[in-house]
């Protein structure tokens, strides 16, 4: 193993260790505040307590795989036209994907006629490994290796596992940050295959928390006030919003960063100031400890 990859495994090793007690909030966050976002994130999913599911009102079309599976064999969402799809990013390492890992089985396992689980190894060295690690952990469905491209077609996948859920018509419905209930994935095969269960389904627009391309169309963001802006200013901060990049280091707008990661100081602090420029009143200057 060379310098680069020991450190690489190292820092893995660690990650994986900090999120094993905050499993909600799923692996690789770059920003302490992540649990957050994978919380913010909650709403659009059911949840057992009312057993609700929330579906993309019109959903966008899943981006194309063009990857091989772990014995090289091509892997399509053409393959699985008519059946669910769960699009499933994840890890060796990470370990609230390996707690999920036999709640998945037995979802194959009870649905392998009409639904396809597609688990996506992210960021790890050698596919020969992964093949292992499935093997000894009898994994029943299949397993490709995601690109970065793959990754930026997703979105940019910012915590593991993240999951998407794809209807028989290859659209996606909904995306998954963290470790969840697995209730909720069944409840949502069983809406998407017209079977009964025991919950109700509601619709929503996607306004950036499937796909990040879709911020443009939000009319609030997490932690931004635009109550004292008139409907004009605010349509001008909202173009600016989308128009305009965050300086952290994410590469995306100021928009796109406070959906994808509401702990971000840096998106939070920008938008708050083209609101006062807008509002012209003056950002209170935060407390040295935030």
């Amino acid at each position: 193993m060379d310098l680069p990859q020991m450190i690489r495994s190292v820092s893995q090793f660690a990650l994986s260790v900090a999120v094993l007690g905050l499993v909600t909030a799923g692996c690789g966050h770059t920003h302490a505040d992540r649990k957050k976002s994978a919380a913010a994130a909650k709403p659009e999913a059911a949840t057992q307590q009312e057993n609700l599911i929330r579906f993309v009102k019109n959903p966008d079309a899943a981006p194309t795989l063009d990857i091989n599976d772990l014995d090289g064999k091509p892997i399509s969402l053409d393959q699985t036209k008519g059946k669910i799809v769960l699009l499933n990013f994840w890890a060796t390492w990470c370990g609230p994907c390996r707690a999920e890992i036999p709640d998945l089985i037995e979802l194959q396992s009870k649905y392998k006629d009409k639904l396809a689980i597609i688990a996506l190894a992210t960021d790890e060295d050698e596919p020969v490994e992964v093949k292992k690690f499935a093997q000894k952990h009898g994994i029943n469905y299949r397993i490709g290796m995601a690109t970065d491209p793959l990754r930026a077609k997703y979105g940019g996948i910012p915590a593991l596992p993240t999951s998407f859920i794809i209807d028989p018509e290859g659209r996606v419905v909904q995306k998954h940050i963290g470790l969840n209930d697995p209730s909720i994935y069944e409840l949502e095969v069983r809406a998407l295959l017209g079977l009964p269960f025991d919950g109700k389904v509601e619709y929503f627009d996607d306004t950036g928390q499937v796909f990040l391309k879709n911020a443009d169309k939000a009319t609030e963001l997490p932690g931004v006030d635009l109550s004292k802006l008139t409907p004009a200013q605010k349509t001008i901060a909202l173009r600016r919003f989308n128009s305009e990049s965050c300086t952290c280091g994410c590469q995306m707008t100021l928009a796109q960063c406070r959906i994808n990661d509401t702990g971000c100081g840096i998106s939070k602090g920008l938008t708050a100031k083209i609101v006062s420029e807008l509002s012209h009143v003056p950002v209170k200057s935060a407390s040295p400890d935030k």
